[in-house]
C-alpha cells in the first residue's frame, strides 16, 4: 500500500514534500552533518511494519553528533516515539528507510564547526533491495582508499565522508561490478562503500577491527550475535589482507541497506566456487527472521507498528 512520506523538521511533523532547507544552510554547503539509516521492514504475513534497533541507531547518532560538536537535544525515548509517529503517519505498508540527521542548520558561510546552530531532521521513504540478496554480488577492490580517521572521523556517520564511498561505488559500477571493497591507508581490507565485510574461514567469522578505519555497524553487531548464539560460530576481529579474501571459504557484507549479502566473486576470482556459502545463507535467513519479528528471543531488537496504526490503513 502506498502512503505519503512525512518528515520532522524544525520541531514539527510535516509532509516530506513541504520540508525544505535554504540554499545557504551550512550542512548543505560544507557537509557538516551526521546521519543514521534505520530500516522499517514490512512483514506482509503479519501485516506489521518492524523498525529495527532504533535505540542503537539513535545512540550512535548522538555519538556522531558529539564528534562534530553538535547537540542532539532529544532523549532516545523521545526520538523513538517521534520515529514511530512519523512512520505511522506516512502510512506505507512496504519496506522503508528512515533517515535521522543532526546538521548545522544555520544559513551562514564559513568553514568551521564552532558558532553555527544545529538541529535535527528525520524523514522516511520507501526503500527496497539495495543489492541482490538472493543471487549474491560481484565485487572489486577500489582504487579509492577508505578515509583515514586522522583526516575525517570515520567512526561517525559524517555526511561529508560519503564522497569517499560514492567514488568507490561509482567506480565499481562503471567497471561492471555490484559493489566496491575499500582498503584503508595501510592497504588492508576496511569495508564496502556502505557495508561491513566478513570472511568465513574454517567455521570462524573474521572481520576487520574498528582500528582499521571501519564504521562499526549495527547490522555487523547483529550478525556477530546471531552467529554465536544460533550457529555456535565465533567472530575474530583482526586485520585482513586483500589476498585473503580470494582464498577464504565465504565472504559476505552486512549493512542497514544491504542486510546480509553474499559475495560470489572478488576481482574476477570466484568465492566458494561462485555460489552462496552455507554460513552466509544461514545468517541471511536468521537475520531476516529477526528483523521481521519471527524470532521471539530477539523481539527487543524490533519495534512493531501494526497495519491498523498506519494512517490510511
Amino acid at each position: 500500500m502506498s502512503g505519503t512520506p512525512y518528515a520532522f523538521l524544525r520541531g514539527e511533523m510535516m509532509p516530506l514534500a513541504d520540508a525544505k532547507i535554504g540554499l545557504m544552510t551550512h550542512a548543505f554547503n560544507y557537509g557538516t552533518a551526521v546521519f543514521e539509516g534505520i530500516r522499517a521492514n514490512w512483514n506482509a504475513e503479519q501485516e506489521i511494519l518492524y523498525l529495527f534497533r532504533t535505540r542503537e541507531h539513535y545512540a550512535r547518532l548522538r555519538k556522531s553528533a558529539h564528534v562534530l560538536m553538535m547537540d542532539l537535544r532529544y532523549s532516545e525515548d523521545e526520538l523513538i516515539a517521534m520515529t514511530e509517529e512519523l512512520v505511522a503517519k506516512s502510512g506505507f505498508q512496504e519496506d522503508l528507510y528512515v533517515r535521522p540527521m543532526v546538521y548545522k542548520s544555520q544559513e551562514v558561510l564559513g568553514v568551521r564547526l564552532h558558532d553555527v546552530e544545529d538541529d535535527l531532521l528525520i524523514y522516511c521513504a520507501p526503500f527496497g533491495a539495495y543489492l541482490d540478496l538472493d543471487a549474491g554480488i560481484r565485487c572489486c577492490t577500489s582504487t579509492w582508499r577508505r578515509a583515514d580517521d586522522a583526516s575525517i572521523p570515520v567512526r561517525a556517520k559524517v555526511n561529508g565522508v560519503y564522497i569517499n564511498n560514492a567514488l568507490a561505488k561509482t567506480e565499481a559500477h562503471h567497471n561492471g561490478y555490484d559493489e566496491a571493497i575499500m582498503l584503508n591507508h595501510d592497504g588492508h581490507v576496511a569495508e564496502g562503500s556502505g557495508e561491513n565485510i566478513f570472511m568465513v574461514q574454517d567455521g570462524t567469522l573474521i572481520t576487520p577491527p574498528s582500528a582499521d578505519n571501519i564504521l562499526v555497524g549495527i547490522t555487523r553487531a547483529t550478525v556477530i550475535e546471531l552467529a554465536e548464539k544460533e550457529l555456535g560460530l565465533q567472530t575474530v576481529e583482526r586485520t585482513i589482507d586483500r589476498s585473503e579474501l580470494y582464498i577464504t571459504d565465504e565472504v559476505f557484507m552486512t549493512g542497514t541497506a544491504a542486510h546480509v549479502t553474499p559475495i560470489l566473486e572478488i576481482d574476477h576470482r570466484a568465492i566458494n566456487g561462485g555460489g552462496i556459502g552455507e554460513v552466509s545463507a544461514q545468517l541471511q535467513t536468521l537475520f531476516f527472521d529477526a528483523i521481521l519479528g519471527r524470532l521471539p528471543q530477539y523481539s527487543h531488537w524490533v519495534t512493531p507498528i501494526p497495519a491498523a496504526n498506519l494512517v490510511g490503513a
